[in-house]
């Protein structure tokens, strides 16, 4: 069981982490945060049946649901498979997380066109699955820092498809100092944005 400052920690965590938003939004949306630390709680099938259901009906153009996973659970041999094909900076956290996948996407559509807009599917799809993992206090960490070259290989990945990013997914929660003291100045630092006027232009570009 988890002692109490453990605990205190914890929920001190997540609401340093909530955003400080200019414009109100979603409650689920502001909470969300991308932790390397994840509580001692089983991340069960039917969660993950939740996870891929909101997946399952994201928007995708042409109605082409380009994205594939492969996902496994610590403790197993696909897991440890998944860990080799990530960045050393991610090797330092990732290998504790309850489960780890990898992303991917079909480059063409049935008739052998590419489809440009796979990628961007791939995120909308991502996104469904992050808000509900939000709804169900579950943490997903996205990762680009993985050799999708390795992972064609030790997944045997078919031609026509293309690994993106992993993911590590939990439960929030965990004690911070399990991790290095490097990453626990990461995990405690206050979160920036950029302002919407930086990206959001009215009217033409750069206005």
């Amino acid at each position: 069981m988890k002692d109490t400052e453990h605990m205190n920690e914890e929920r001190q965590l997540a609401l340093d982490k909530i955003a400080d938003n200019d414009h109100e939004i979603y409650a689920l949306l502001k909470q969300r945060y991308s932790p390397r630390v994840f509580a001692d709680t089983k991340v069960t099938d039917s969660d993950l049946n939740r996870l891929f259901e909101a997946v399952r009906w994201s928007a995708s153009s042409s109605n082409l649901q380009p994205w594939r996973f492969i996902y496994a659970r610590n403790g197993t041999d696909s897991f440890d498979k998944i860990v080799s094909c990530l960045s050393d900076f991610n090797k330092k956290w990732a290998p504790e997380a309850p489960v780890l996948m990898l992303t991917a996407y079909k480059e063409k559509t049935d008739d052998g066109r590419d489809n440009f807009h796979a990628l961007h599917d791939l995120g909308l799809s991502l996104g469904n699955m992050t808000v509900q993992a939000q709804y169900m206090s579950i943490a997903l960490h996205h990762m680009a820092g993985v050799d999708w070259k390795k992972a064609h290989e030790v997944f045997d990945i078919p031609d026509g498809y293309h690994i993106s990013t992993a993911v590590a997914i939990g439960y929030y929660g965990g004690p911070l100092d399990e991790l290095s003291e490097e990453l626990r100045e990461q995990e405690t630092a206050k979160r920036k944005r950029n302002p919407q006027g930086e990206f959001a232009f009215k009217d033409e570009w750069g206005q």
